[in-house]
């Protein structure tokens, strides 16, 4: 691809909240260009154009339901599908040599196992969360829980009533940025009811709450005796997401092959493990 050639992007779950932000994103940005769209293998939407996702003129790419058609023509595919469909995609990219970005979250251990084989061939990038915001609060959150070795940690999150995976991957995330801070995994306690022991020394609570739109909001909250410390990061539009999943693909094109996170494409370092 030459320098002043548009990227060309695959979205996988177009249909879904995410995936629609994202098409809507890139029809915004002059220096890409959707050139598939997939979506679930019953959507009856398949075969129509990508643009009746979003209200968007025509594009003349059609939404399909088959992985290795919608990464035919792609220099990085991303996506914001469900797990299910994260390991049939793996083999696509595979196939066809396309690039990953990887923003599903509710991964198992089988699917982290193949992402991480698929990245000795291709470039994959992985992130539970694709928000640059979100993304430097894990950094910060590495850097406090070091510092503050300590303090408890517990980790608040809100979102939309329809989120089905809870703790969030992203809550989940900030409780490993804690525990690489930390030198190691630290033990999660999740939720809290009547007659519960105390929180065992250097577990990490976890807290979700469901309700209404909300698009997303986490906080780390380290408390030391006489102090506390909170780092907080609030989504308020989609679009945060969207923009970051871009920013991710832009700067994945062209990698060679190997495991990446936000951490590299923000230039902080590279991820913990």
């Amino acid at each position: 691809m030459s320098a002043d050639a548009e990227l060309r992007i695959a979205v996988a779950g177009a249909a879904g909240r995410m995936g629609r932000a994202l098409l809507s994103a890139i029809a915004a940005a002059p220096d890409v260009r959707i050139c598939g769209a997939l979506l679930a293998p019953d959507d009856a939407r398949n075969g129509a154009d990508v643009g009746s996702l979003t209200g968007l003129p025509q594009t003349g790419v059609r939404l399909t339901t088959h992985p290795a058609e919608a990464v035919n023509d792609a220099d990085v595919l991303i996506d914001f599908s469900l797990p299910d469909g994260t390991l049939a995609l793996i083999d696509a990219c595979l196939d066809a040599s396309v690039p990953l970005v990887c923003g599903v979250t509710g991964l198992d251990a089988q699917a982290d196992a193949r992402l991480r084989a698929a990245a000795e061939r291709i470039p994959v990038l992985v992130a539970a969360n694709m928000s640059v915001g979100v993304n430097l609060m894990l950094h910060l959150s590495r850097l406090a829980a070091a510092a503050l070795p300590d303090f408890d940690a517990e980790i608040s999150e809100i979102h939309h009533r329809f989120k089905r995976d809870a703790p969030s991957g992203t809550a989940l995330a900030i409780g490993a940025a804690v525990g690489a801070g930390r030198g190691g995994p630290c033990a999660a306690e999740i939720g809290r009811a009547p007659g519960d022991e105390p929180r065992a020394d250097g577990a990490i609570g976890y807290a979700s709450l469901r309700a209404g739109a909300v698009v997303g909001e986490h906080t780390l909250l380290l408390a030391g005796e006489g102090e506390r410390l909170e780092i907080t990061h609030r989504a308020g539009d989609r679009m945060a997401f969207a923009v970051g999943a871009l920013r991710a693909a832009r700067w994945l094109a062209g990698r060679p092959p190997g495991f990446y996170g936000m951490d590299q494409v923000l230039g902080l370092g590279a991820p913990s493990a």
